[in-house]
C-alpha cells in the first residue's frame, strides 16, 4: 500500500484507500476495505459492535467519484483493528431477467472476508424476503493474522505414495458423548486436537476434512440442519460453529491450532473445498452475499438470466471461469496454504470447474491449469471428484497433469464384484493395479487413482454390508432423496442382524473391502468410523441428520475391536511396504512393465476371465526380489480351492499366511513378520473371503 493512499487524515477521516488487496487489510493505523462490484450504482459499509446488532454502529457511504476505481469500491478506516464485525449494503437495480440482483435492504458478507459473526437469531428465510437484515444476517470480521505463532510449522507434502487418506467430519467426529473430548469441545477443531492419538494409532497420514469453510447451516429441508458443510457462504473463512471459543476471531486461531497439532503428529491436512455452488441456492434463494454484489458475474446463468444453470444439484452453479470468480478461488486456496498451512485440497464435483460461461465444458480450463501451475500451491495435494451433477464424467480425462483423481469406478467395480455381479471380473483386476484401462494412456504415477469404497455421500461400510435398500425417511424427503445405485449386499437380512451366520459373512466382507482398499495399487482413502463398522441406519444420504445418525459414536471400538485391529496392521504393512519398495517414482506404466505379474483362477495359469467368474488369484513379485506376494480372492457361495505357486522358486522357499479374512481375529491377520508357514500346495478359502500369502527372503540375505 502506498503511504498516501493507507494513512489516515489529520482529522482521522477514512481516506480513499486501495482496490488491492481484496477484503479486509489490516494495517499498522487502520483498515483498507476493497469489494468487487461492477453494476452497483452506491456502496455502503457498515460496522457493527455485535454479530446480533439490528443498526450498524457507524455507516461510512461510500463516494463513486472518490471510493471506486474501475469496477472496485474501497475505503481506509482508520483505528480499526482485527475483530471487527463489518457488512456492506450494495445499491443497485434489481433486474432478475438481466441478471442482476441488487437490494440495498439486505447486509451481504463480503467475498474475501476471513471471519464470519452469526448472530444467535440468524435467519436464512429474512435473506429470502423483502426487508432489512441487519439483526438476523451473517457478518464479517476484520481478522489480523500478524500475531499468530506457527513455531516453524509448515504443510508437510508427503508423497503420494506414503499417503494414507482419512475422510473425516470435524463436527461427527468428537460429537458423540462417547468421544471422550471435554464437554465443551466436543465436535470442534480443539476436541479433533484431543482425539489425535487415536488416529496416529491408527496409522493415517491425513485427514480429509469434510467442508470447514463457513457454511449455511440452515440450508437444508424444513426441521433438519446441514450437517455436511456443502453450503458455503465465504470461500475464506473457517466456519464458527466448529469452534469452542468465543469470540469472533475464534474459529481462525483454533483451526491453526489444529493444523500445527495434527503436523506434529506426522499428519496431513486436506481440505474438502466447495468452488461449485453456493448456499444462495436458485432463484428463490437468500441473497447475502454473492447475488447481491454482483448475480451475473459470481453464478452462471440459465438463457432465461432470471435462472440459474444447476450443474450441481444445489440450484445455483459457480461461475468459476469468470475472471473475478477465478482469482477468487486461487486467492481463497493461496490463503489456506499461506496463512492456514493446510496441506492439499480434495476439489468437490471438480468438473463444474471446467466449464464456461454458457456451462459448456472447456478443452483447457483456465481455473484448472491456474490452480495447478500457481507457484503457491505447487506441491500441494490436488485432488479431483471428476465429475458434476449434469452428467459431466471426467475420470481418466481431468484436465491438467498434477491432479489425482477420486476414482469412482474402484468403488463401483469392487463393490460389484464382492457382492457375487457377473461379468465384473476384468474390471475387478484392473482396479487392483490402479487402473491402467483409465489411467494407462498417460505417465502417471499409480497413485493417480485415489481408491475408496465408501466415502461420506452414501452407505458406510456397515452399512454396505446390511443393507440392500438406501432408509433416508428421516431426511423428510420420503425417501426420495440419495443414491440408488448403491451396489450393496445385506448378506441376507435387511438391517441389524441377530444370526451369528449373518454377522460373521458381514465381518469378513468389510475385511475384504478393507483389504483390497488399502493394498491396490493407488492412494486410499477410509471412511471415519469404517475401521469399528460405525451405521447410519441405512440413511446413505446424512447431509442433514447433525445427530447419532452421522456422529462416531466410540462405544465401537469395543464392540469391534478385531476390524480396527485388522485396519491398523493393514496401514501399517501397506507403509513399511511401500517405504522399502524400490523406485517409488515409477509411473504407473513403468511400474507394471516391471514387476512380475501372473494371473491365476482356483487352477494356476488358468484365470477365469469368463462372464461368470467369481474368483481370482495373483501372484507379484516385488520389484526389490525380497518378497513374493500371493493373493486369492472368492467372491463365490461356496469355498474354493486355490493351488499355490510352488515354493521352490520363492525367496526363502516358503509361503506363510499374512491375511485369512475369514478367519477369528487375531488370526484374520497377523504383523508380516509373523506370518504363519503353509505347508500345503493347495489352500481352501471359504465364500466370500480373500487370503494373501507372502515370501520373503531370510533376513540380511541379498
Amino acid at each position: 500500500m502506498r503511504p498516501t493512499e493507507g494513512t489516515c487524515t489529520a482529522s482521522g477521516e477514512q481516506t480513499r484507500g486501495n482496490t488491492s488487496p481484496l477484503g479486509a487489510t489490516v494495517h499498522r493505523d487502520g483498515v483498507n476495505f476493497s469489494v468487487y462490484s461492477e453494476d452497483s450504482t452506491g456502496m455502503e459499509l457498515l460496522l457493527f459492535d455485535r454479530a446480533d446488532d439490528g443498526v450498524p454502529a457507524r455507516v461510512i457511504p461510500l463516494d463513486r467519484g472518490r471510493h471506486r476505481t474501475y469496477h472496485y469500491w474501497h475505503v481506509f478506516v482508520p483505528r480499526l483493528t482485527g475483530g471487527q464485525i463489518y457488512a456492506y449494503r450494495a445499491h443497485g437495480p434489481w433486474a432478475p431477467r438481466q441478471g442482476l440482483r441488487f437490494d440495498g435492504n439486505k447486509v451481504l458478507l463480503d467475498p474475501y472476508g476471513r471471519g464470519i459473526a452469526v448472530p444467535a437469531g440468524y435467519d436464512r428465510s429474512a435473506a429470502c424476503r423483502h426487508g432489512d437484515t441487519a439483526a438476523v444476517a451473517m457478518k464479517s470480521v476484520v481478522l489480523d493474522a500478524r500475531g499468530y505463532d506457527w513455531e516453524g510449522d509448515c504443510p508437510l507434502k508427503r508423497p503420494f505414495s506414503q499417503t494414507v487418506i482419512y475422510e473425516m467430519h470435524v463436527g461427527g467426529f468428537t460429537r458423540h458423548p462417547s468421544s471422550g473430548v471435554s464437554p465443551e469441545k466436543r465436535g470442534t477443531f480443539a476436541g479433533v486436537i484431543e482425539k489425535i492419538p487415536y488416529l496416529t494409532e491408527l496409522g493415517v497420514t491425513a485427514v480429509e476434512l469434510l467442508p470447514v469453510f463457513q457454511f449455511d447451516p440452515h440450508d437444508a429441508p424444513p426441521g433438519q440442519l446441514n450437517y455436511w458443510g456443502y453450503a458455503p457462504v465465504s470461500f475464506f473463512a473457517p466456519h464458527q460453529g466448529y469452534s469452542s471459543r468465543s469470540g469472533p476471531l475464534g474459529p481462525v486461531e483454533e483451526f491453526r491450532d489444529m493444523v500445527k497439532a495434527l503436523h506434529r503428529a506426522g499428519i496431513e491436512v486436506i481440505l474438502d473445498v466447495v468452488y461449485n455452488h453456493t448456499a444462495e441456492g436458485d432463484e428463490h434463494g437468500p441473497n447475502f452475499c454473492f447475488r447481491g454484489l454482483q448475480n451475473d458475474a459470481y453464478y452462471i446463468l440459465d438463457h432465461n438470466r432470471s435462472r440459474y444453470a444447476n450443474f450441481t444439484g444445489t440450484g445455483n452453479t459457480l461461475n468459476a471461469n469468470h475472471p473475478v470468480v477465478r482469482r477468487m478461488i486461487l486467492d481463497s486456496l493461496r490463503f489456506w496454504v499461506s496463512e492456514m498451512h493446510v496441506d492439499g485440497f480434495r476439489f468437490d464435483l471438480a468438473s463444474i470447474l471446467s466449464r464456461d460461461e454458457h456451462g459448456c465444458p472447456m478443452e483447457a480450463p483456465t481455473i484448472l491449469l491456474d490452480i495447478e501451475t500457481d507457484p503457491v500451491l505447487a506441491g500441494i495435494k490436488l485432488i479431483a471428484e471428476a465429475w458434476d451433477a449434469a452428467g459431466l464424467y471426467q475420470v481418466g480425462s481431468f484436465a491438467g497433469e498434477f491432479w489425482k483423481e477420486w476414482n469412482g469406478r474402484f468403488r463401483d467395480d469392487v463393490r460389484s464384484f464382492l457382492r457375487g455381479d457377473a461379468g465384473t471380473i476384468s474390471g475387478f483386476a484392473s482396479r487392483l493395479l490402479a487402473s491402467p484401462d483409465i489411467y494407462g494412456h498417460v505417465e502417471r504415477e499409480p497413485e493417480q487413482s485415489i481408491n475408496f469404497v465408501t466415502c461420506h455421500d452414501g452407505f458406510t461400510l456397515n452399512d454396505l454390508v446390511s443393507y440392500d435398500r438406501k432408509h433416508n425417511e428421516a431426511n423428510g424427503e420420503q425417501n426420495r432423496d440419495g443414491c440408488d445405485h448403491n451396489l450393496s449386499w445385506n448378506c441376507g437380512v435387511e438391517g441389524p442382524a441377530d444370526d451369528p451366520v449373518v454377522e460373521a459373512i458381514r465381518n469378513r466382507q468389510v475385511k475384504n473391502f478393507l483389504t483390497l482398499t488399502l493394498l491396490s495399487l493407488g492412494a486410499p482413502m477410509l471412511l471415519m468410523g469404517d475401521e469399528m463398522r460405525r451405521t447410519q441406519g441405512g440413511n446413505n444420504n446424512a447431509y442433514c441428520q447433525d445427530n447419532e445418525t452421522s456422529w462416531f459414536d466410540w462405544r465401537l471400538l469395543d464392540r469391534h475391536a478385531d476390524v480396527h485391529r485388522f485396519v491398523r496392521l493393514l496401514i501399517a504393512s501397506r507403509l513399511k511396504r511401500n517405504l522399502a519398495a524400490k523406485d517409488p517414482g515409477l509411473t504407473l506404466n513403468q511400474l507394471l512393465g516391471q514387476a512380475r505379474l501372473e494371473w491365476h483362477g482356483v487352477r494356476l495359469g488358468r484365470p477365469d476371465w469368463e462372464h461368470d467368474s467369481h474368483s481370482t488369484a495373483f501372484t507379484v513379485w516385488n520389484l526389490s526380489g525380497r518378497f513374493v506376494f500371493h493373493y486369492m480372492v472368492n467372491a463365490w457361495q461356496e469355498a474354493l480351492a486355490f493351488e499355490l505357486p510352488p515354493p521352490r522358486e520363492l525367496p526363502g522357499g516358503i509361503w506363510r499366511r499374512w491375511i485369512d479374512t475369514s478367519l477369528a481375529s487375531p488370526a484374520d491377520i497377523v504383523p508380516m513378520e509373523d506370518a504363519i508357514e503353509v505347508k500345503s500346495g493347495t489352500y481352501e478359502l471359504p465364500p466370500h473371503s480373500l487370503a494373501v500369502m507372502l515370501a520373503r527372503a531370510p533376513a540380511g540375505a541379498g
